[in-house]
């Protein structure tokens, strides 16, 4: 898994799911097989934005405005329900026109219904990107070097985790009516393993 994914997904169990999915109205295994599928698109998203060095930058300067330290208090912010307000202009950025087929695909593949799928993204886009933040900070990665980081950082997840490398192709796509039922129709097969059956 890639150390970003890694990060996020440290912070998505135990309590913080149970509070995650309170959020969203739903139960915790049809959560976590949502949010395995969306953090591989975020990270594809985040990716696919930084690969020019106009969008690397635009990036960079959004980080300054997210600081990892949401993640030491991420319980807490959760049941404020402070993350999704932030999350929801994040969102479009990472995802843009692609927003509608991912919630969409994510819903057929998880049970979940779209609002809920939706309501999970916004809540896990500031979470990513705080985790982005410490990440970079931690490595000491500069602006320019942003973009090859996720791209490596992505590379990673497409190796050790086949399904979800799939997942992240598909936002290399430009025929974005197709990537709803290409996630419903993947997705199954790597549901969960994200967090590797814990809890």
């Amino acid at each position: 898994m890639s150390q970003l994914l890694e990060m996020v997904s440290q912070q998505l169990g135990g309590q913080n799911l149970t509070t995650l999915s309170g959020q969203i109205g739903a139960d915790e295994q049809s959560t976590q097989n949502a949010i395995s599928m969306a953090l591989p698109l975020l990270l594809g998203g985040l990716a696919k934005n930084s690969a020019q060095p106009q969008g690397a930058a635009a990036l960079d300067r959004a980080l300054t405005n997210h600081d990892g330290g949401l993640l030491d208090n991420l319980g807490a912010m959760l049941g404020s329900g402070a993350l999704g307000t932030a999350g929801a202009g994040i969102l479009g950025h990472i995802l843009g026109q692609r927003r509608a087929p991912v919630e969409q695909g994510i819903s057929k593949a998880s049970g979940l219904q779209p609002q809920q799928v939706g309501r999970l993204l916004m809540l896990l886009a500031p979470i990513v990107m705080a985790a982005l933040s410490r990440m970079k900070q931690q490595n000491n990665v500069s602006g320019t070097e942003l973009g090859d980081v996720l791209q490596r950082e992505k590379a990673d997840v497409a190796t050790k985790s086949p399904g979800a490398g799939g997942l992240l192709g598909m936002l290399d796509s430009d025929n974005d009516g197709s990537i709803a039922d290409d996630l419903a129709r993947m997705a199954p097969g790597m549901l969960g393993g994200l967090f590797g059956g814990r809890k």
